[in-house]
């Protein structure tokens, strides 16, 4: 894990969205573990509460479907509420929509929309007012913002906008506040599961992958944790606006 000292995120107040599995649950934990005080969403119920359980007193788990907009409120109101403000902000919440553009029903095209681009404008529409000066933010993006991968047209679509999207909050609201977007590859959770299905042969292409990557193993959690966590402490106070390839080489392939 990333070492900082603890005081670059001892009580500071953090919301995590998808921090029930992957990417979104390694950093809800980090951060809770270093000292922050954690608000992590998803949707999983069950997962939640296991969560909640294993990042102890300062993580607190809430519930719900961030494509809503009321939903991305409450998160905004508890860290407020419990806290008195919002430190830093990470959006893990992520869908794919498998498929090639002339066989996505258009309801799983907005659905992919609403919950990669849409609840990310949700929740900082409703969280930027409230964020402490000096405040950081990362989004969560993707490689296939810049590659493209077989029958992941709204997921590149959606994950594309949020570089644009990332250079237009830095801008409007720098100097009190950074942004940035981590764009992993291809990284060891249940997300990546899905998205192999959308081949014939899964597992082969995991394999494969590995191989030709420059570093010859696929990303962990724990990888895309220790670069957020470097965004959002004051290591990277000069860095707002940019994008970061966590790839292991991929797109140098």
């Amino acid at each position: 894990m990333y070492t900082l000292e603890r005081s670059s995120f001892q009580d500071k107040c953090a919301i995590i969205t998808g921090a029930t599995s992957g990417m979104g649950k390694q950093i809800a934990l980090d951060l809770a573990r270093q000292g922050a005080n954690v608000i992590a969403n998803g949707r999983n119920f069950e997962a939640g509460a296991l969560l909640e359980q294993e990042g102890g007193d300062t993580l607190t788990f809430k519930n719900g479907d961030v494509s809503d907009p009321e939903i991305n409120r409450s998160l905004v109101k508890a860290a407020t509420d419990q806290f008195g403000k919002i430190d830093h902000i990470v959006t893990c919440a992520g869908a794919l929509g498998i498929g090639k553009i002339t066989e996505v029903a258009e309801q799983t095209w907005k659905e992919t929309f609403a919950t990669n681009v849409h609840s990310v404008f949700y929740l900082l529409k409703e969280a930027l007012p409230n964020m402490s000066k000096g405040g950081s933010i990362v989004l969560m993006g993707s490689v296939a913002a810049f590659h493209a991968f077989p029958n992941h047209p709204a997921y590149s679509a959606s994950k594309g906008a949020l570089i644009a999207l990332v250079r237009q909050i830095a801008l409007d609201y720098g100097p009190d506040i950074r942004i940035n977007l981590v764009c992993p590859a291809q990284v060891k959770t249940p997300l990546l599961e899905d998205s192999v299905r959308a081949f014939p042969n899964p597992q082969r292409i995991l394999e494969d992958t590995a191989a030709k990557l420059p570093l010859k193993r696929l990303g962990t959690t724990t990888d895309i944790s220790n670069m957020t966590q470097f965004l959002l402490s004051e290591q990277s106070a000069w860095v707002t606006g940019s994008c970061f390839n966590i790839d292991g080489g991929f797109l140098a392939t």
